[in-house]
């Protein structure tokens, strides 16, 4: 089966309701050279739900999300999407089959506008050819408009039509944050893979990030895999936590199975605890006030 044949299969398998397993990975092996990235990681995320996953400092949390977007081609196991395996695909393949993830280190063209860095997540959605893309005319002029009222919805969705025309470099890293966000959201994506997006962020702005983010699941109905450090964050939105340490998933469940599982405290903690006087609950780290409450306040 060709490129076109693999991703068409996918696509029109991808109607399942909420609930089933969207997103799954089985029993897969990454390794560079001698180093281990993953080692036999299991792991499905359901449709329709937030799923995080956490774990210390080189667990292995990017190492599967770029796993899942074909950024990095595994060693062995297999990756399914909506049922089908997509091992072997491509990210641009995979990011055709509504997929959109930000990156941990933002990624945007920084000498260029908001507006254009959001235009680029159209890029899968383009039709029209280089010529009649130039003359700018007929069908190709049309594509333009309706590319620009979606990216519009986003600039307004995302509270920034004060910067829209702005270069990326000269914003603040909280804005820079959420106009990556913003230009995975122009893809119009099924799924959503957060990479650390309130990584060196204020109260204030962790806030507003988890606000969006529980937006996008909410009213777009956007099943979102979640890499963040801040457990405040991580117990309040989330519907199940994966826990990783050295490549291996060591914890699995809802946020309160999760906060008191005894191999989760321990790899955090770095010492044996005793379960029920141990916990890593949300008041023992430093986070924001409740975001759903003030989602949906």
């Amino acid at each position: 089966m060709g490129e076109h044949g693999e991703v068409q299969a996918v696509l029109q398998r991808a109607n399942g309701q909420v609930g089933s397993i969207q997103l799954e990975a089985q029993d897969v092996h990454l390794r560079f050279g001698g180093v281990v990235a993953l080692a036999g990681v299991s792991l499905g995320v359901h449709q329709g739900e937030i799923a995080a996953i956490i774990g210390p400092n080189g667990a292995g949390k990017t190492s599967l999300l770029n796993a899942f977007s074909g950024l990095y081609p595994i060693t062995s196991g297999r990756l399914l999407y909506d049922g089908h395996d997509v091992t072997r695909l491509k990210p641009h393949q995979i990011a055709r089959l509504g997929v959109a993830r930000t990156f941990q280190n933002i990624e945007l063209f920084k000498g260029m506008s908001v507006l254009d860095n959001l235009m680029l997540g159209r890029h899968i959605h383009l039709k029209s050819g280089l010529l009649s893309s130039g003359l700018y005319w007929g069908a190709a002029r049309r594509e333009e408009v309706a590319n620009r009222e979606i990216i519009e919805d986003v600039i307004d969705f995302l509270e920034i039509e004060a910067i829209r025309k702005r270069t990326v470099g000269t914003l603040a890293y909280g804005l820079q944050k959420r106009v990556e966000l913003g230009r995975a959201l122009a893809m119009q994506p099924r799924l959503l893979l957060l990479d650390e997006p309130m990584a060196g962020m204020n109260a204030e702005e962790k806030e507003d990030m988890a606000r969006f983010v529980l937006d996008i699941h909410e009213e777009r109905n956007v099943t979102i895999v979640l890499i963040e450090h801040d457990m405040g964050v991580v117990m309040d939105i989330s519907d199940h936590v994966a826990v990783l340490n050295f490549g291996r998933r060591i914890g699995y469940g809802t946020p309160d199975e999760v906060r008191r599982d005894p191999d989760v405290i321990q790899a955090y903690l770095g010492e044996e605890t005793e379960p029920r006087k141990a916990t890593l609950e949300p008041s023992a780290v430093d986070h924001a006030a409740d975001p759903r409450a003030r989602a949906r306040g």
